[in-house]
């Protein structure tokens, strides 16, 4: 910085000389991950309260900043469910961006799926004005075609890879992540985090998966390992539970035995990893 205190400058010259060199300053960046266009999203009336209550939890905001969303991406969720991210990513992207919901197979068997993929669609028929134009695909051990490929800024993952384990496709799965995303495409996996001291039962009976486990199937097909946070951590999660991670709530599969000890413990304790699809 130029020294501009020099007692041979006039008083009111110094006084101007100092406001040029402030003007030319740069402004104070803005604090990372700040997004209030996703603040107001998460904060909207539109959410369904039983989600918005699960936020302290799961963290939205903090999550996807974290994982870098930003509203002019195309953007793919692996098995929305019932909508809690739909009802945060579709109303964020909507105008600027692209939101591909890869859900459940629509010939499959089961009633439960059968059941939410009709509440799902109804969701988004209801509010077209607030949902705009999303993509619903398929994802299953023969549909894999979740977004054209290399199309993708980014593909989430929340708390799924423990169901691709128990029917044996998990590594099918991410090879459809890595195919749908760009070169330099981002994936962000939260997931239930498994005792690191266990062996890692292969069909992730309890609902829980091991860390290591979830980098190495990402990086068997090609993806880099980034970064990873601790925002959705619980460490009052002893991942010892009778019912397994479902003895937990939400579900709270005991229903009433022990309730209040597992309403005290939380929601799991849960990894959330970024992952790159290298360039070139």
């Amino acid at each position: 910085m130029p020294n501009v205190s020099s007692p041979s400058l006039p008083r009111p010259l110094l006084a101007a000389a100092l406001a040029l060199l402030w003007t030319a300053l740069p402004a104070p960046a803005a604090e990372a991950g700040d997004d209030d266009r996703l603040k107001s999203v998460i904060a909207g009336d539109h959410r369904t309260p039983k989600y918005r209550a699960r936020d302290r939890y799961r963290n939205p905001y903090e999550t996807l900043t974290f994982l870098g969303l930003k509203p002019d991406m195309t953007v793919v969720e692996i098995w929305p469910g019932g909508g809690w991210y739909t009802e945060i990513l579709a109303p964020y992207l909507k105008g600027t961006g692209k939101y591909y919901a890869a859900s459940w197979d629509r010939t499959a068997k089961s009633d439960f799926i059968q059941r939410t993929l009709k509440r799902y669609h109804a969701k988004l028929k209801d509010r077209p004005d607030l949902y705009g134009e999303v993509t619903v695909t398929e994802l299953s051990r023969s549909k894999t075609d979740i977004a054209p490929k290399g199309s993708a800024d980014m593909v989430l993952t929340f708390r799924n890879v423990h169901n691709w384990m128990r029917f044996g496709y998990e590594r099918t799965v991410f090879q459809a992540m890595y195919d749908a995303l760009k070169p330099g495409g981002i994936l962000g996996v939260v997931e239930h985090r498994g005792d690191p001291e266990a062996f890692q039962d292969p069909q992730a009976l309890s609902g829980y998966v091991n860390e290591d486990y979830t980098i190495e199937l990402a990086q068997d097909v090609g993806f880099k390992l980034v970064a990873k946070s601790e925002v959705n951590a619980n460490p009052k999660d002893t991942k010892k539970h009778p019912e397994g991670v479902w003895t937990l709530p939400p579900t709270l599969r005991l229903k009433d035995k022990d309730r209040d000890k597992y309403l005290a413990i939380g929601e799991s304790d849960r990894m959330t990893l970024k992952f790159v699809k290298p360039k070139g």
